[in-house]
């Protein structure tokens, strides 16, 4: 807290200010500061209410012990002083009797005799006060559940007696009671009972939360696994990193680790780790660490306990580490409420949960399907993608050389596998290299490695990386005696130099086009030096010939692919022309494949699709007499997105589907299969299947991210998190956002600044969708700060300021929406967005009129102002909306306001002036639907508000007429409802 407050305005202010805040540890500070504030006044309503907002920090920030000392105060101050507190403050100090009994509780220090004693103390202050007992009842009722006893007798007096207003919340004992059937054994009848929580119909600080995280077993228990999935992902959403909702935290971790989530379940407990030092209650502890063990033993017994794992701070933990550590934690907690309460229920419950079995063996639960093999430390290299056939491999050393370089220059996908087992025996410190001639020098082998790790470099469009490489590799090669591959490394390295061309190039040249001309003067220039390199290069083996040769074609292709001048095709002709001749004379069927499928792109880059898809046709069928076999994907893929480009996607889907299924024979990165999955989302798109575009999507992304391709696969990643968001799949959005953003380059800013604001944009709109306006507004505001600095490009910033102005009038922060607007519009003055200020600027027009009345009137024609000013300027520019008029929108929001502030005669003016604009409905089904809403208003207005009902229907029934006519059955039996209504009314 900056400065203390010097009155006690200034301190309620604080006060409010601080009830905004999350729970933690910042707000608890903040309240024992607000605490110190308040004694300096002489006004003890100003202490009752500073020390109620510490005692809410202390319970729902996870301390009890402190709790019940803040209650004391203020049960002393209600003794003194009882006309201090009035209605509300009196019910609030008994209602906190519960929590006071709630803190004991979880505190093992604290003797049975003593929580038994605050229960008579409980029972005789509301005797004396009063009040019904019920809510005395329900603590006894959980003090005998947290025991282990018989609770049949505590549970019938308390749920048998009527609800009295200071009895816990509807959602809170519809879930005490759902325990009960649950400890008895009964999944049904405690699904039954909980169902208008977990249905969301009743809801409170801790619910539906509390309820949901008990609930998912049962859920699974009884087959409702769909359900059960739907509820974790929402449920998890509302307990996360709270300190206080710890032990529902735990019950996630088990339910991940119980469905074969346990890759989730750790990505979970990463998430949570302050959890491990922020927990104060003992009891909330023992639930959280059972929770955790119970996830890590399920790893453990899978193999996987050299898996790191977040733990406690201060080391790095492995999953058996930690596993062992918690273990020792929670036995002692269970022990020590145990040896409290006379009962051994804690160390039996813990029992009960570390052996249960796993429910089902995996079910998906989020739009990432990652396993243990994909927890990796953040230094591992990529896991490769299982495949059907595994690569043969020798055993023998120089017999493993061979096989590396023979399949190398067959260019077969399994040449990885023995490049990856060569690098493993090579940088051991006992490696012997073999006197064998075949073999060669070692010096060799590392150029032989180092070119291989170039290539993948190069794959991953690491270009500098990859030039690096291969000068490296070259000048060993050189030292070998070996200046073919020494040859063919530099053009590789030349070839990777002119592709990064336009690293350093700024936005502005690239957009201005300098970028793409520097890089076609670049591959013009690499094409030279390749040619020069060709024909200086003395001794070139077939094989080493063909590669040239195809380096050749491949830049010229680039330079095709950049400038797509027709000039440059026939060069790209010529050069496959010289490379299929020649591997075809020396039998090197992967170069001839090769020639092939850069025959068929040029015609695709030249627009010549129907020769493409004849080169194509040709292509398949020697593949499939004679090979290559792992080429088939490929080509499939290629006929696929041809068919795409044609407008044929049922047969691309046909093509990309079976390229799939082939590709699974091979390594992923061999065969592109996440290219692949991501044109089969396109096709299926094409045919109105999003669910199924979904799953490419997700998988395509998820490849790409084991290959390296971190940056593709974030882009990927967010095209699917959007698409799920507009199948309305709120919760598997928010999830799956959830889980890149913890991603540790993106948590370590690693990744490009505009991408992960992309990610948390859409993560801020699902938010949105998902009804959770106050985390929606604050992750908005955010990225309005952020975006303020994008000089590059202000018009995101008008569009993400504009959302964030219009998410600020929704929390009825009005002056703080204008201001946003403010931004907005400041930034529309450089990179206009016609179309989004218009909508926003009328939308906080009518929130602030809706929300204020004629209070608010001036302040939202002051945004219907700006409206206008836009939508000249959009006249100006010649600017057609997408979606309504801007002038017809804003005549209509003119009427809206004005009705809602109670300036009935200028709402109808507005509304003349919008129907004026629209003219007569035609057979456009949403112009008729914009006509026939401004006729419902304006009959509305003047029906019922300015009470001339024959007026309104003279207006109304015209309209019905025109409306049938055109077949717009649906607007007109709303307008003729409101006409039935007028009529009742005259």
């Amino acid at each position: 807290m900056p400065t203390a407050p010097q009155t006690t305005d200034e301190l309620f202010q604080a006060l409010q200010e601080n009830d905004r805040r999350p729970y933690g540890r910042t707000r608890t500070v903040t309240a024992e500061e607000l605490v110190d504030a308040a004694e300096q006044f002489e006004e003890p309503v100003a202490l009752v209410h500073a020390l109620l907002e510490l005692q809410e920090a202390y319970t729902y920030g996870s301390e009890p012990r402190k709790s019940p000392v803040v209650f004391a105060r203020l049960l002393n101050l209600f003794d003194e002083q009882p006309d201090v507190f009035d209605d509300r403050l009196r019910h609030m100090l008994f209602w906190r009797f519960k929590w006071v009994g709630h803190a004991l509780r979880q505190l093992p220090e604290v003797p049975l005799t003593g929580l038994r004693q605050w229960l008579t103390e409980m029972r005789d202050r509301y005797e004396k006060a009063g009040l019904g007992l019920q809510p005395y009842y329900g603590q006894a009722y959980q003090l005998a559940a947290h025991l282990g006893e018989d609770t049949a007798l505590a549970y019938e007096l308390w749920a048998g007696r009527t609800r009295t207003r200071l009895s816990d919340c509807e959602a809170c004992e519809i879930c005490e009671r759902a325990l009960y059937h649950l400890v008895a054994g009964d999944d049904e009848r405690a699904l039954s009972v909980w169902e208008p929580v977990l249905a969301g119909k009743e809801s409170c600080q801790e619910e539906p939360a509390r309820s949901v995280s008990y609930a998912l077993l049962p859920l699974l228990r009884t087959g409702r696994t769909d359900r059960a999935r739907e509820l974790h992902l929402a449920g998890y959403r509302g307990c996360r990193r709270n300190p206080s909702m710890s032990r529902e935290v735990g019950r996630h971790l088990e339910f991940c680790a119980l469905t074969g989530n346990e890759a989730r379940g750790l990505e979970l407990l990463a998430e949570n780790r302050v959890l491990f030092e922020e927990v104060d209650s003992p009891l909330d502890q023992l639930g959280f660490l059972t929770g955790v063990e119970v996830l890590l033993q399920r790893v453990e017994t899978l193999g996987r306990g050299e898996l790191p794992a977040a733990g406690y701070a201060g080391r790095t933990w492995t999953v058996s580490g930690l596993r062992a550590e918690v273990r020792g934690r929670a036995d002692d907690l269970a022990a020590r409420f145990d040896a409290r309460n006379g009962t051994t229920a804690h160390t039996d419950r813990r029992r009960v949960r570390l052996e249960r079995a796993p429910l089902v063996d995996s079910l998906e639960l989020t739009l990432r399907a990652r396993g243990l093999d994909d927890v990796t430390p953040v230094a591992a290299a990529p896991v490769a993608e299982p495949t059907a056939r595994a690569a043969a491999v020798p055993d023998a050393l120089p017999e493993l050389v061979l096989r590396a370089r023979a399949l190398d220059e067959q260019g077969h996908p399994d040449a990885r596998a023995c490049w990856a087992r060569l690098r493993t025996l090579v940088t051991a410190r006992d490696y012997v290299h073999p006197d064998d001639p075949a073999v060669g020098p070692l010096v060799r082998l590392r150029a032989d490695l180092l070119a291989e790790e170039a290539s993948r470099a190069g794959d991953k469009d690491e270009f500098t990386v990859a030039a690096d490489l291969h000068e490296e590799a070259a000048a060993l090669y050189d030292d070998a005696g070996e200046p073919g591959q020494a040859a063919v490394c530099r053009a590789c390295a030349v070839l990777a130099t002119a592709e990064n061309a336009t690293e350093g190039a700024d936005a502005a040249e690239a957009q201005a086009g300098d970028g793409a001309e520097a890089k076609v003067a670049a591959l013009t220039a690499a094409h030279a030096a390749m040619v020069r390199l060709h024909e200086e290069t003395p001794g070139l083996t077939p094989f080493q010939e063909a590669r040239l040769l195809r380096l050749r074609a491949t830049a010229l292709g680039l330079r095709l692919q950049t400038s797509r001048s027709e000039e440059h095709a026939a060069p790209v002709f010529a050069e496959v022309d010289l490379l299929h001749a020649f591997a075809a004379r020396h039998d090197i069927d992967v170069q001839v494949s090769g020639a092939l499928l850069l025959r068929t792109s040029t015609h695709a880059l030249s627009g010549d699709l129907p020769a493409a898809v004849t080169e194509v046709d040709a292509l398949l069928d020697r593949l499939k007499t004679r090979g290559p076999a792992w080429h088939l994907p490929r080509t499939l893929g290629l006929r696929g997105r041809l068919q795409l480009a044609l407008r044929d996607a049922q047969a691309a889907q046909a093509d990309l589907a079976e390229g799939l299924r082939l590709a699974a024979d091979w390594p992923a990165d061999a065969v592109d299969t996440a290219r692949l999955h991501g044109d089969l989302a396109e096709a299926v798109m094409h045919l109105g299947r999003p669910d199924e575009a979904l799953r490419h999507l997700t998988r395509c992304a998820e490849l790409e991210l084991r290959g390296g391709s971190r940056t593709d696969a974030y882009c990927t990643y967010s095209n699917a998190a959007q698409l799920s968001l507009d199948l309305g799949r709120v919760e598997d959005c928010i999830a799956l956002l959830d889980s890149l953003l913890a991603e540790p380059d993106v948590a370590a800013g690693e990744l490009d600044d505009r991408l992960v604001a992309q990610l948390r944009l859409t993560r801020a709109r699902a938010l949105h969708a998902g009804e959770d306006l106050k985390a929606a507004t604050a992750e908005f505001v955010a990225l309005a700060a952020e975006s303020a600095g994008w000089d590059d490009d202000p018009g995101s910033h008008a569009m993400i300021a504009a959302e964030t102005a219009v998410l600020l009038g929704e929390s009825g922060e009005f002056g703080r929406a204008r201001e946003a607007a403010d931004q907005a519009l400041a930034a529309h003055a450089l990179a206009p967005r016609y179309e989004q200020l218009s909508n926003c600027l009328r939308e906080l027009a009518r929130l602030q009129a809706q929300r204020q009345g004629h209070d608010g009137l001036d302040d939202a024609r002051a945004f219907l102002d700006d409206a206008a000013r836009v939508a000249d300027e959009a006249r100006t520019a010649e600017y057609e909306a997408q979606g309504r008029s801007l002038d017809t929108a804003l005549a209509y929001e003119h009427g809206r306001v004005a009705a809602y502030a109670g300036e009935y005669e200028d709402a109808l003016t507005a509304l003349d002036k919008a129907l004026a604009l629209l003219g007569e409905p035609g057979e456009d089904a949403d112009h008729a639907g914009e006509w026939a809403e401004c006729i419902r208003l304006a009959g509305a207005v003047e029906g019922l508000y300015l009470e001339r009902p024959a007026p309104a229907l003279a207006r109304l029934d015209p309209a019905i007429s025109r409306l049938t006519a055109a077949g717009h059955r649906q607007e007109a039996e709303s307008l003729a409802s409101l006409a039935t209504r007028l009529r009742d009314e005259e």
